[in-house]
């Protein structure tokens, strides 16, 4: 009888047997192709709009009474729409998810020569462990637009050349070593090596001339063209199986693709849904949410806006009635790195997808801190469904912490709280999660669409 009182934590395995290996292993195919297919957020727009087209979505139209709504922003965020069958004064169902991810930007006048190679000036974007993204392979993507305006994508060809930052070798780094982390790399200095051949006869810039004359050849680029540009060097490679018994995922951008390809497919593989479904997958989370495509943008609300006037409804009145799970990432207990960590507290790869009742730092900051009601109806609706999950907190109390999207929904009166996929190496290169998390993770948002 005293057993029964005291909570007996299991992994999604235990639970679920040997054939939730099956089902997540099936889930993990589509998953790692859509990580090969967005390395970018522009990239995972134009694979979530492809993907919604096959599933029978329309582009939004202010007025469409379509049963599924796609609408993008700038090619860097995009919201998709199921209609349910009760109206939208009932509220909506909606999980918000980021498709941006850490990552190494070009500064508007990158190219230049020096000691004998070409090299381009970099901005990195998101919270990185700078050491990480160096002598590492590096692949350029993005989009150019040219001085008539026209749209060039930069894509890498399966036998395009590497890129690469170099380090200083271990014979020569004393010094480095002597410096704490957040000095030994400044990020004034991860440059990016992309050549060192000569061409021509001027004196100077002659290395600088073979490069921009590949990226004219190939791209139709001028130097200036770097100024209407968007330019990224993301890690070379796919995402692999990790782990000799192919339990986990190893790539890049897994912080939060993991959770927005879930989200997504959750919105597909709904029955027809009673609320109406709504999937959000934002830029700029990884900087603050800022800007025209981050969470904090009016265009959200104004797309739905417009969804309420077929109706005759008010968005707030809308909004009061809904609720959303705020899908991102959290971290991993990680064997080699548990002192930073409440083990008590801490998610664990292969024991479901991580709720976060809070995030912020310290003391909660920057934190939308879901209530007990919130926290009591998120538990009923994962039970009842037979999802599989643990509670998570981002590290001991004054260890550090982090923010999600969680708090600019609840500024617009929505009933939401933060769950997603545990990680590994979160922000490096390769991240790592266990399939049976995502899987478990798509398992919950679908329960959410589903909602009775």
């Amino acid at each position: 009888m005293s057993s029964s009182l005291l909570r007996t934590p299991k992994s999604v395995f235990d639970r679920l047997g040997k054939e939730s290996v099956t089902e997540a292993e099936r889930y993990s195919v589509g998953y790692k192709a859509y990580l090969d297919a967005g390395k970018t957020e522009r990239e995972c727009v134009t694979e979530a709009v492809r993907q919604a087209v096959t599933h029978g979505y329309t582009e939004f139209q202010k007025g469409s009474n379509s049963k599924k709504l796609y609408v993008t922003q700038h090619g860097k965020s995009v919201m998709l729409i199921r209609r349910g069958k009760k109206p939208l004064a009932a509220g909506l169902r909606m999980v918000a998810a980021h498709i941006d991810s850490p990552r190494i930007d070009l500064k508007a006048y990158p190219l230049y020569e020096q000691e004998g190679f070409a090299l381009l000036k970099t901005h990195y974007y998101g919270g990185i462990k700078k050491y990480h993204w160096m002598a590492t392979p590096l692949e350029l993507r993005g989009v150019v637009y040219l001085a008539d305006g026209k749209k060039v994508e930069i894509t890498p060809e399966p036998d395009d050349p590497i890129l690469f930052i170099s380090d200083i070798l271990p014979h020569l780094g004393a010094e480095q070593g002597k410096k704490v982390l957040s000095e030994a790399f400044p990020g004034e200095d991860l440059n990016i090596t992309v050549g060192s051949l000569p061409e021509g006869d001027e004196k100077e810039n002659r290395i600088k001339l073979t490069v921009m004359t590949i990226l004219n050849q190939r791209y139709g680029m001028i130097e200036d063209d770097f100024q209407s540009a968007e330019l990224s060097l993301v890690p070379v490679g796919n995402a692999w199986d990790a782990g000799l018994d192919r339990s986990m995922i190893g790539g890049y951008g897994q912080d939060d693709r993991s959770c927005g390809y879930a989200a997504l497919l959750a919105l597909f593989d709904a029955d027809e849904p009673e609320y109406t479904g709504v999937c959000i997958l934002a830029d700029k989370e990884e900087i603050g949410s800022e800007g025209i495509t981050g969470m904090q943008s009016a265009f959200y609300d104004q797309v739905l806006e417009d969804l309420c006037e077929t109706e005759g409804v008010t968005l707030r009145d809308v909004y009061r009635s809904s609720f959303c799970l705020s899908g991102d990432v959290c971290n991993g207990l990680d064997p080699n790195f548990e002192s930073v960590s409440d083990k008590k507290n801490n998610a664990k790869l292969g024991f479901g997808p991580g709720v976060f009742k809070y995030t912020g730092t310290r003391g909660k900051a920057g934190a939308s801190d879901a209530s007990a009601e919130t926290m009591s109806r998120l538990r009923r609706l994962l039970d009842n469904a037979g999802v599989c999950w643990q509670m998570g907190e981002l590290g001991k109390v004054d260890q550090g912490g982090g923010g999600t999207v969680a708090k600019y929904l609840a500024a617009r009166n929505i009933e939401v709280v933060d769950i997603g996929v545990p990680v590994l190496n979160m922000h490096a290169p390769m991240e790592i999660t266990a399939k049976l998390d995502c899987w478990q993770t798509y398992k919950a948002f679908l329960a959410l669409y589903n909602e009775r």
